[in-house]
């Protein structure tokens, strides 16, 4: 009897774990804005399946994939699939892409200037320095037709070919750059960040990505997760209506857009 109750309690936790992965804790890094914010909505989603999620806050672009490759995190959101690709690429990571949530347009931003049309030579620029956001930044540049850049696709302050109005350039970490707007005549800034320093892109951008940009928000876990039911619930809430409808509604007026 006192087997046959052992096996039977045994069966049960194995159901509950198969059926809801009873109990589970997800530990998700996020950088604060929109993510964290996109990231609670799915949260409620997934402790309503039975998940036990965390939400773990960071403030650059780098110690996110380094901890989910040491497997701190579950998983994390954070940043678009050309900037895993070159971190996968520097580090070895084997971290993948599950999906894409949302899109944040770069845009430009100053305290000196109203209109590019007022730049004058031998204006500063601050630019991100991550490989992937410079060559955005740099491109959006080019689009405005204040610099050409070479042909490539990871362009830097160096692969400048035509710049008329000798612009200084100065790179900085993403996060770093909305407080740079005091000391130089405007900046490039990921829309996360421009938006936790109370900048609202429909109003305060002098230019912007297009909507059609290729560069959309992903989930991302490491490759042996990659096949595995919670990675499957967690992207199914991140691309929930919930998160659709928080994104249009509360999101879309800062330049953020959903990216399914």
């Amino acid at each position: 009897m006192k087997r046959l109750c052992a096996f039977l309690v045994c069966l049960c936790l194995v159901l509950s774990c198969g059926l809801v992965c009873a109990g589970e804790h997800l530990v998700i890094g996020v950088t604060p804005y929109p993510h964290k914010d996109i990231m609670t909505i799915a949260k409620t989603i997934l402790e309503k399946k039975g998940y036990t999620v965390t939400i773990k806050e960071f403030t650059d672009y780098v110690q996110p994939n380094i901890a989910l490759a040491h497997t701190l995190l579950f998983a994390n959101y954070f940043q678009h699939k050309p900037y895993l690709d070159n971190m996968n690429a520097e580090k070895n990571l084997h971290l993948v892409s599950l999906g894409g949530v949302h899109i944040e347009p770069l845009g430009v931003y100053s305290k000196k200037i109203k209109q590019m049309a007022e730049l004058s030579k031998g204006n500063t620029v601050s630019v991100p320095n991550d490989p992937t956001n410079e060559a955005r930044a740099l491109r959006l540049l080019e689009a405005q037709g204040i610099i050409k850049v070479k042909a490539g696709d990871l362009v830097t302050v160096a692969d400048i070919v035509d710049n008329p109005f000798q612009l200084k350039f100065f790179e900085l970490e993403a996060a770093q750059l909305p407080r740079a707007l005091d000391d130089v005549t405007m900046a490039v800034i990921n829309t996360n960040f421009a938006g936790e320093a109370g900048l609202i892109p429909s109003r305060d951008a002098l230019a912007m990505e297009s909507k059609d940009s290729p560069y959309a928000n992903i989930v991302v876990v490491r490759e042996e997760d990659k096949d595995s039911q919670a990675a499957k619930d967690l992207l199914a809430a991140l691309q929930s209506e919930e998160v659709k409808h928080f994104i249009e509604q509360g999101l879309v007026h800062k330049g953020i857009v959903p990216a399914f």
